[in-house]
């Protein structure tokens, strides 16, 4: 299957990327965390504050300063145990246990990891992994490698005035053994969640941050040690607490061109064992395929996006009402963000619910990339649609969020809750009990005119992203909000009627009131 097919039935023909005989091996299912052997480890501080305010002026950061950024981030934050039916009689239940973590991810099975590289007084200067199970820093590889990053970022960003850098990573197994290829889809988007949660976390740590989806991608994993046929990193995120540092530097040191072998040369080799759990991993050479097509080997391949002019859709617009920007506490959010699938209950939402929802994640959407660079107020490259039914004031129908005007833009009236329960292939949420079934859509190109076959992955990371903006807003609001990627996209386009646009639904997310189930839960913290 070449590349294109690949992509294409990735979101039109799930079936042809997958065997129809496909099983899975649970009892051979990799552990949701990476874990290393023998190499010096730093303990976290393993109480982390029970909230974080935004600080009006950035404090230097400590190792328990990093610990607890870390555990926000991406730490175990929860274990739960729910009782589900394994037979039509509901005679037969079984139990399911899960380690939770502030963010969601397809099948709870987490497929990536962070690296950080550190420059702080009680660590080594070097680069770290962080050990989610023990709540530590595992040290990868110790040294000043401000150049050698700089480098590898095709000299944009000041890294010596950053005192780390993170690294958000993808282990193709870990979510291969139960989706097959539709793994690649899921990467993407559980990247840019993660993504989504460490720049709303960094925002209340007062740390500056700016996202690299552009870099030299056999170098960065030449520094961290990792094997390109089992994990790769996605995207590099420097932090800093100088708010005028250069982030996407233009000028005579950006035009010169490194190569990713050439500066691979200057350092020494390591591997490192690490333990995954599975005793027989599958291949996955399409997985390989599309990761060996989206490295970038020279930084002349690096390109800066002109935002694409966003053409208002004709139809009856609906203006919601001014709101002040959404305002939360991050922790309690996280705490109770849930993805109610069966739990939903049908209930009314008010306008003023849905301004707050949807400006909310619109506004804090905008972040500091190497796609726009400088760019003031760039047109971003993922839009909100949805279908709605019973908010006070608003005809039940589909329509597209004008996010520049603060309206809803009419695309069809009526009630499309059957629609969209007949496109899903699997039962297992009940769309009747849903007022507002959201969509985040981008261009079906999917960047690939201008940044090739890694322009996939970077706009299913920025729908990622989006996403968990949904979510925060959605549970800050006392509503759950339930993040699908088992729906036809071909029927939602032609819903809203966005095919002649060049645009595409990439994932759709149920929002609305629930009824929580009964289930035991824990947190693993406070």
């Amino acid at each position: 299957m070449n590349l294109e097919t690949f992509i294409h039935n990735l979101h039109f023909d799930i079936d042809k990327i997958r065997p129809l005989d496909w099983e899975v091996d649970w009892d051979d299912a990799p552990l949701a965390y990476k874990l290393y052997r023998g190499l010096p480890v730093f303990p976290l501080s393993p109480e982390p504050p029970l909230t974080i305010e935004e600080r009006e002026a950035p404090v230097k950061p400590d190792l328990r300063e990093i610990g607890h950024f870390l555990w926000f981030v991406f730490g175990l934050t929860q274990f739960c145990q729910s009782a589900y039916s394994m037979d039509s009689t509901e005679e037969k239940v079984g139990l399911m246990q899960l380690s939770r973590r502030f963010v969601p991810s397809g099948g709870a099975l987490y497929p990536n990891e962070l690296y950080v590289y550190l420059k702080i007084v009680e660590l080594p200067t070097g680069v770290y992994h962080y050990d989610v199970a023990h709540h530590r820093m595992v040290l990868i590889r110790e040294g000043n490698f401000d150049s050698y990053l700089t480098q590898a970022l095709g000299h944009r960003c000041e890294v010596s005035a950053c005192f780390g850098t993170v690294f958000v990573s993808t282990m193709f197994w870990k979510n291969f053994f139960k989706y097959n290829n539709f793994a690649y889809r899921l990467q993407g988007l559980d990247a840019g969640v993660l993504i989504g949660q460490l720049l709303e976390v960094a925002k209340r740590f007062g740390f500056a941050t700016g996202v690299y989806f552009q870099f030299l991608d056999r170098a960065v994993n030449h520094l961290l040690g990792l094997s390109e046929q089992e994990e790769s990193v996605y995207a590099v995120i420097p932090l800093s607490m100088e708010p005028e540092v250069t982030w996407f530097a233009t000028g005579n040191a950006r035009d010169e061109t490194v190569s990713a072998t050439e500066l691979s040369r200057k350092l020494t080799a390591v591997q490192h064992h690490h333990y995954v759990r599975s005793q027989r991993v599958l291949e996955y050479p399409m997985l390989i395929k599309m990761n060996e097509a989206s490295l970038l080997e020279s930084t002349r391949s690096f390109r800066r996006l002109e935002g694409e002019k966003i053409v208002n859709c004709e139809g009856q617009t609906v203006t919601l009402p001014h709101v002040n920007r959404i305002s939360y506490e991050l922790v309690s959010v996280c705490r109770k963000r849930y993805s109610p699938g069966m739990d939903f209950i049908l209930g009314k939402i008010s306008q003023r619910q849905l301004s707050t929802l949807l400006q909310g994640a619109m506004a804090s959407f905008s972040y500091r990339n190497d796609l726009d660079g400088a760019q003031k107020n760039p047109e971003p490259r993922v839009s909100l649609y949805g279908c709605l039914y019973g908010v006070e004031g608003v005809p039940d129908g589909a329509y597209h969020y004008d996010s520049t005007a603060h309206a809803l833009r009419e695309r069809r009236l009526g009630d499309y809750r059957l629609w969209l329960q007949q496109g899903m292939p699997i039962q297992d949420i009940n769309i009747f009990q849903i007022p507002l079934c959201l969509h985040v859509i981008g261009y079906r190109h999917h960047l690939k005119t201008a940044l090739g076959y890694r322009g996939y992955r970077i706009q299913q990371m920025e729908a990622g992203m989006l996403v968990q903006r949904l979510l925060l807003a959605s549970s800050s609001l006392g509503m759950g909000g339930h993040p699908l990627l088992g729906f036809d996209v071909r029927l939602c386009d032609e819903i809203y009627k966005i095919v002649p646009q060049g645009k595409t639904s990439l994932i759709q997310i149920a929002i609305g009131p629930y009824h929580p189930p009964p289930r035991l839960e824990g947190s693993l913290h406070g």
